[in-house]
C-alpha cells in the first residue's frame, strides 16, 4: 500500500501543484527518443522555438482516481492517446505513438501514487499530456523536433459546494472556423475562446454557448466542453457539427453509452438547431467535459432575452443527475464496468 502525502485532499482546488515526477520524450531526426520520468518540472525552449511563433501544439486532459477497493485506475487513457493522435496530425506535428501514449500514463502515475487522492475525498489526480514544437523555425513550415511531456497535478472536486445548475449566454464571437481545428486538442482553440470566456465570467456566466461559424443557426459547444440536451420525450440529444467543429469529447462519448446501455435511454445524434432552444423543446441540458463530468445547464441567454430549461437553476435535472452519477460510480469502481473501460494502474 502506497503511503499517501499529507494533504488535506478536501481543500484542494483546481490548480497545479508540482509532484514528484514527469514524463519527457523528445522527438529528433525522425524518431521519438526512449522516454523517461524525470524530477524536473521546467521546459528550456530556443526563442525561435516553432511552439513560441507557430502554434504547434496539442494537449489531452485525463484523471487518475483511487476506486472503492483501492486500485489506482485512469478512465479510458486509449481514447486520449487516439486523439492526440489525430490532433498532431492536423498541425503537422509527428503523432506520439498511442500504446506508448498509454505506457507513459501508467508511469507517470505509477511514479507519483503519493498523490493520488484517497476514495472518497472528492479529489483526483489530473493528467495533462501535451506536446510541442521545440525546433527552430522562422519561415512558416512545421518544425523538425518536438517534446512530449506528461505531468500530474492533484486537484480538488470541479463543485466544492455540490453540482448545482449553471447559466450560459450566446456567445458573439466564434470558437473555431468551418473546417478548421473546433475538432482537434489544441490549445489554439483554447486562446480563441480566452476574450469570450472572460466577459462570461464578468457577466455571471459559467461559460458561452457557441453557435455553427458557418450559419450561427446551430449549437456547437463551449469554451471547454460538449453540449448535452434532454427533450421533451426524454430522448438524449447530442449536437453534431456539419462543419466537423466540434471537440469529440471522451467524457460525452462515454455518457452517450452510459445512456444507452445502463439507463436504457433513446440518444439521437443530430445537429440542434439554437431555435429548438428558444423554443423550449429540451427539459434539460448540460456541458460535459473531464472536469466536471457534467455541468447542468439551467438558463441559456442571448442578449435579453432568457430561455429557462424546465429543470431550472433551483435543481439538478433527474437525467443529467442520473448520468452523472453513473459515470462517476464506473470510474470509481461504485458499478459494474461493462465496456473495460477502467484501466488499472499495477502500483505494487
Amino acid at each position: 500500500m502506497v503511503e499517501k502525502k499529507d494533504i488535506e485532499w478536501g481543500k484542494l482546488g483546481f490548480a497545479y501543484q508540482p509532484t514528484d515526477l514527469s514524463y519527457v520524450s523528445i522527438y529528433k531526426d525522425g524518431e521519438w527518443g526512449e522516454g523517461t520520468l524525470t524530477p524536473d518540472h521546467t521546459v528550456t525552449l530556443s526563442e525561435c522555438s516553432g511552439i513560441l511563433h507557430y502554434c504547434q501544439e496539442v494537449f489531452e486532459g485525463l484523471k487518475a482516481y483511487t476506486t472503492k477497493s483501492g486500485d489506482i485506475v485512469c478512465f479510458r487513457p486509449d481514447q486520449n492517446a487516439k486523439r492526440m493522435h489525430n490532433s498532431a496530425l492536423r498541425l503537422c506535428m509527428p503523432p506520439f505513438p498511442e500504446d506508448r501514449f498509454v505506457d507513459a500514463v501508467e508511469k507517470v502515475v505509477k511514479a507519483n501514487a503519493a498523490w493520488v487522492p484517497p476514495f472518497g475525498s472528492g479529489a483526483t489526480l489530473y493528467v495533462r499530456p501535451l506536446m510541442f514544437a521545440t525546433g527552430e523555425v522562422i519561415g512558416v513550415s512545421p518544425a523538425t523536433e518536438y517534446q512530449f511531456r506528461i505531468f500530474v497535478t492533484p486537484v480538488g472536486p470541479y463543485y466544492t459546494g455540490g453540482v448545482k445548475p449553471v447559466k450560459v449566454r450566446i456567445s458573439e464571437y466564434d470558437r473555431a472556423a468551418p473546417h478548421g481545428t473546433g475538432n482537434i486538442k489544441a490549445g489554439l482553440n483554447y486562446a480563441m475562446s480566452m476574450k469570450a470566456g472572460v466577459e462570461a465570467h464578468e457577466g455571471g456566466y459559467a461559460d458561452n454557448l457557441y453557435l455553427d461559424p458557418q450559419t450561427r443557426t446551430y449549437v456547437e459547444e463551449s469554451g471547454g466542453a460538449n453540449f448535452l440536451f434532454v427533450d421533451k420525450d426524454g430522448k438524449l440529444v447530442v449536437p453534431q457539427s456539419f462543419t466537423d467543429s466540434i471537440l469529440p469529447s471522451v467524457t460525452r462519448r462515454s455518457l452517450v453509452e452510459v445512456a444507452k446501455s445502463y439507463l436504457g435511454m433513446e440518444v439521437v445524434e443530430r445537429p440542434v438547431k439554437f431555435q429548438e432552444v428558444r423554443d423550449g423543446e429540451f427539459v434539460e441540458a448540460g456541458m460535459c467535459g473531464t472536469a466536471a463530468v457534467i455541468s447542468p445547464v439551467g438558463e441559456v441567454d442571448e442578449g435579453d432575452k432568457h430561455y429557462v430549461l424546465a429543470s431550472g437553476m433551483e435543481e439538478v435535472g433527474p437525467v443529467m443527475k442520473k448520468l452523472r452519477e453513473t459515470l462517476t460510480g464506473i470510474q470509481s469502481g461504485k458499478l459494474e464496468d461493462k465496456f473495460n473501460w477502467v484501466h488499472k494502474i499495477d502500483v505494487d
